[in-house]
Order: C-alpha cells, then structure tokens, then sequence
C-alpha cells in the first residue's frame, strides 16, 4: 500500500511540475540542501568551496537568501541563461527570498516575491575565493521599498524579432519595378529635353535664311 501511494505521489509529481523541473538534479539536489540550510554546493566545488564562511556571510543579510554554487553552461537545460537557473531555482523552493548561483566565474541572482534589490550579476577581481565573491554580491542586496514582489522568469527570454519590416526587404519583382521606372524616368526625361532642342533648332532655322538673304 506504501509504495501505491509514493508512486502515486511521483505521479501527480510529473504531471503538475513544469517540463523543466525533470532531469535537473541540480535543482532537486540545491531545494533538498536549502531545507537544511541557507547553502548548496555542487560536489565538483566542494574542493574550493569555504562553506563555513559563505554561510556566515549569507546569514549577514537582512533579507532571506539561498546560495546555490552549480556548474552552468550552454549544455544544461537553462542554455547558458544562468539568471533562468536561479528563477527555477526559486519556483522549485517555493520560499521567498533572493536566489543566488554561483559557478566559480560569476555570481548571479534573481529575487524572489520579497521586496529587495539583487544584482544582475557580479564578476569577481582576480583569484578571490568564493566567499569573497558572495559577499561581493551580497553587498548589493537589501530591502527595498520600490516595486512589487514578484516571482523570477522561469521560462527562456524571447528571441527578439528582426528590425527590418517586410515592406524593406529585397525582392526580384522590386528590383525589376525600380529598374523599370528609372528607364520610364529616364525616357520621359529624355523626350522632354529631345523636344526643347527640336523646337529651339526650329526656330533658329528661320532666322538664319533671313540673314543669308
């Protein structure tokens, strides 16, 4: 009966989740950390990671924060849009607060339904560990007053539409068009200055066998 209804559970799991949040076990494996503590780090990172430190400078923060610090890159599901990442990070927690990821080059963050400033990013200066690079970005996240608590993006940004409109594009029937009213131009303009210099010549005519005579 216990497995039925865990499997049951999974179920309605897959079927309510969004298609992002299958196959990520970054996702599950940082939401699973973060109900322990405020802190996640990859097992490549744990090597380099001064955690100690990094979850005394989070607990710093007036503002609920959770760390992630994951591998990114275009060959994940989030595509290289590491602000994407921390959005779903934030809809797979569920708790509000601001978001950060971190991957040993950058530091990014969203907020999430809670009213504070967080930092596009931030690039660290040189060799600093990481939790210089926490505070660093931490530094610029606070309580704010302005603008409404909302949830991150947890979908790609769309691919902006081309600027040329339709009317400006190259075809062979325009250029046949544009070609053939130049020669009308052209010949119009051409019988008209013809038609000045036959009837200036037919005026002189006259008067030059006058003279003779």
């Amino acid at each position: 009966m216990r497995r039925l209804i865990l499997l049951l559970a999974a179920t309605l799991f897959l079927l309510t989740s969004p298609a992002w949040a299958a196959g990520d076990p970054r996702v599950d494996d940082a939401v699973a950390a973060w109900a322990r503590g405020p802190l996640y780090v990859d097992p490549d990172f744990v090597s380099i990671a001064d955690s100690n430190e990094m979850v005394r400078v989070i607990a710093a923060v007036k503002v609920p924060v959770f760390v992630a610090v994951v591998p990114t890159g275009e060959w994940f599901p989030e595509k290289g849009d590491t602000e994407l990442l921390a959005g779903r990070l934030a809809a797979a927690n569920g708790k509000p607060g601001v978001y950060v990821v971190m991957d040993g080059d950058r530091t990014y963050g969203v907020a999430n339904q809670v009213a504070a400033y967080a930092p596009d990013w931030t690039y660290p200066d040189g060799e600093e560990s990481l939790s210089r690079q926490l505070r660093e970005y931490l530094d610029g996240v606070g309580p704010t007053k302005y603008g409404t608590p909302e949830p991150p993006r947890t979908t790609p940004t769309p691919a902006p539409e081309s600027s040329s409109s339709g009317d400006d594009r190259f075809t062979a029937g325009k250029a046949i068009g544009n070609g053939l009213g130049g020669t009308a131009v052209g010949m119009i303009g051409g019988g008209v200055l013809g038609g000045i210099v036959l009837i200036v010549a037919a005026v002189a005519t006259p008067r030059r066998r006058k003279e003779r005579s």
